[in-house]
C-alpha cells in the first residue's frame, strides 16, 4: 500500500450518477465498499465531497454571495451524513466533522478528534468546508489533508485526470500521467481553485485525481495505480 492515510475529496456531482443531482445510490455503495477495502487494508482515511448535486452557489445572481456559499456548505453536510450512512451500512464505523454547530447531527472539527477517530479505524466525513463563505471544497480539501497531516489527496471526479483543455469542448485535450502542481498554477489549468492549488504546493500535497467511475479507482489509486494524473508538490 502506497498511502497509510488519504484525503479522499469526492464529487458531488459524481455521487448522482446519470441522474445529474440528488444521489445515485448504487454508486454511492460502489463508492463506500472501496473505501471499506483501503480501511480493512490499514488505510486512513478522511472524505470531503463537494455539493454540486445539490447546490452550486456560484451560479445564482439572485442572492448575495454569503448566503449562496452557506447553502453550499449546507449541501456538503447533507452529502457527507448520506455517505456516512452508506458507509455504515456496508460495514464501517464513520463520525462526521464540520467547522461549525449543526445540533446532534455534527460534532465540531479539531484535529485531535481525527487524530482519535482515525486511530480507531474510522471513516471522518470532513463537512462544510471550511466554514466560511469564498473558499471552495477545493480549498477545504487542502486545508483539511495538510492539517491532518495526509500522505495525499485522492480527487475521485466525472473527469477522469488533468487535461490541457477540458475534454467536454475538446476532442483533441491531452491527458498528463503526470504533473507538477506549479505547472497547474503557472497555466491556470483549473483541476483545483487557485488557492488548493497554492496550498498543496506550499505544504508539498500530492495528488492523484482520477475518474470515480473506472472500476476500483480508489483501491487503485491507494496502491500506487492511479489511472488518472499524479500531481507531484512540485
Amino acid at each position: 500500500m502506497k498511502y497509510k492515510r488519504v484525503l479522499l475529496k469526492l464529487s458531488g456531482e459524481a455521487l448522482s450518477g446519470q441522474k445529474g443531482s440528488g444521489f445515485d445510490e448504487k454508486t454511492c455503495i460502489a463508492v463506500a465498499e472501496q473505501i471499506r477495502t483501503i480501511v480493512t487494508d490499514g488505510c486512513q482515511v478522511a472524505v470531503v465531497i463537494g455539493g454540486g448535486n445539490f447546490w452550486r452557489g456560484r451560479s445564482s445572481e439572485t442572492i448575495q454571495r454569503n448566503q449562496a456559499d452557506q447553502i453550499g456548505m449546507l449541501a456538503t453536510v447533507m452529502n457527507c451524513i448520506y455517505m456516512s450512512e452508506i458507509c455504515r451500512h456496508v460495514g464501517m464505523m464513520t463520525q462526521v466533522l464540520t467547522p461549525f454547530a449543526c445540533g446532534s447531527f455534527t460534532k465540531l472539527f479539531s484535529r485531535d478528534r481525527v487524530e482519535k477517530y482515525l486511530s480507531k479505524n474510522m471513516v471522518v466525513f470532513l463537512a462544510g468546508g471550511t466554514g466560511h463563505p469564498y473558499f471552495s471544497t477545493d480549498t477545504a480539501t487542502a486545508l483539511r489533508a495538510v492539517e491532518i497531516q495526509a500522505d495525499a489527496i485522492l480527487a475521485a471526479r466525472a473527469v477522469d485526470g488533468v487535461y490541457d483543455a477540458d475534454p467536454k469542448d475538446h476532442a483533441d485535450a491531452k491527458k498528463y500521467d503526470t504533473i507538477p502542481v506549479s505547472k497547474i498554477i503557472e497555466e491556470k489549468l483549473g483541476v483545483v481553485d487557485m488557492t488548493a492549488a497554492v496550498i498543496c504546493y506550499e505544504n508539498k500535497m500530492p495528488m492523484c485525481v482520477f475518474g470515480l467511475n473506472e472500476e476500483n479507482s480508489i483501491v487503485n489509486c491507494v496502491n500506487g495505480n492511479c489511472t488518472g494524473t499524479v500531481v507531484t508538490a512540485d
